[in-house]
């Protein structure tokens, strides 16, 4: 990605970045053109393995660089981290209870947020896009750190998050778009709901790295921040969700712990 975008500025990179992980969440919904259905098991270990991914990238990529440029910045490392990251869990608990989601697999009386009369695929669709937000954000906050300089927050370290976060981006467009298929939808329209979730990406992306380009100062905070939220949308939806089924659960444990390996050595080895 450094390397085709060399002349873009960090906010470029940022929108560059996001608008690759968006493609693969098309990539994962466009699963519906093959296949109404995906087994229970593979679906369910490909969500942990997308936990996986976003646990490690939340330390690596977001928590541990913020604490060390805190420290730089002659900030209290501990103080600022914890504040940054609940802030980012409880930003997204008020947009949980504020946005009208319903969750796959829900009845419609079991919604979330404010109650609307939306059709239950508007609302299946915003369920993923509310938590593909601190994805983005990350993203855009990782190339907004990078660009300023410090030590502690480099582009490859971006490029790796951008990488980590598209590679689980793939089974939930898949985990969007396959269960509109099953509820009557067509593969277009399905495809098209599926995609759509994903969109948001670019947006925030663009936002976080605006942000934190011209604040330079809550650089660590934004970092922290960005975890937070990543945190809260794995332990409230991606690893219930893909525990969901007990018989599963040792598939999707291993597979859980293969993502963080895999965005482990991402961030390791690029940044």
């Amino acid at each position: 990605m450094v390397d085709l975008f060399p002349n873009l500025d960090p906010v470029g990179q940022a929108f560059a970045a996001t608008l690759f992980t968006w493609l693969l969440t098309a990539a994962g919904a466009a699963l519906v053109f093959f296949t109404s259905s995906v087994k229970g098991k593979l679906l369910d270990s490909m969500l942990g393995f997308a936990a996986g991914v976003m646990i490690a990238a939340s330390f690596w990529s977001l928590l541990a660089p913020g604490i060390q440029m805190a420290e730089t910045m002659g900030m209290s490392p501990w103080l600022t981290a914890v504040i940054g990251f609940l802030s980012g869990g409880v930003f997204m608990r008020l947009a949980d209870r504020l946005l009208p989601h319903l969750h796959p697999g829900l009845a419609m009386s079991q919604s979330e947020g404010i109650k609307t009369s939306w059709r239950r695929s508007t609302l299946l669709v915003l369920a993923i896009t509310l938590h593909n937000i601190p994805e983005g954000l990350a993203v855009g906050v990782a190339f907004g750190a990078a660009a300023a300089g410090l030590p502690e927050a480099t582009l490859g370290g971006a490029v790796a998050l951008a990488l980590g976060i598209g590679l689980q981006n793939f089974p939930e467009g898949t985990a969007v778009a396959l269960p509109l298929r099953r509820e009557g939808l067509g593969p277009g329209k399905s495809f098209f709901l599926g995609q759509l979730s994903g969109m948001v990406e670019p947006v925030a992306g663009v936002l976080g790295a605006a942000v934190v380009i011209h604040m330079r100062s809550i650089l660590p905070f934004a970092l922290c921040f960005a975890a937070g939220a990543m945190i809260f949308v794995v332990v409230e939806e991606l690893i219930p969700e893909s525990q969901s089924r007990p018989e599963h659960i040792d598939a999707v444990t291993l597979a859980t712990m293969v993502g963080f390996a895999v965005m482990m050595a991402l961030d390791v080895g690029l940044g």
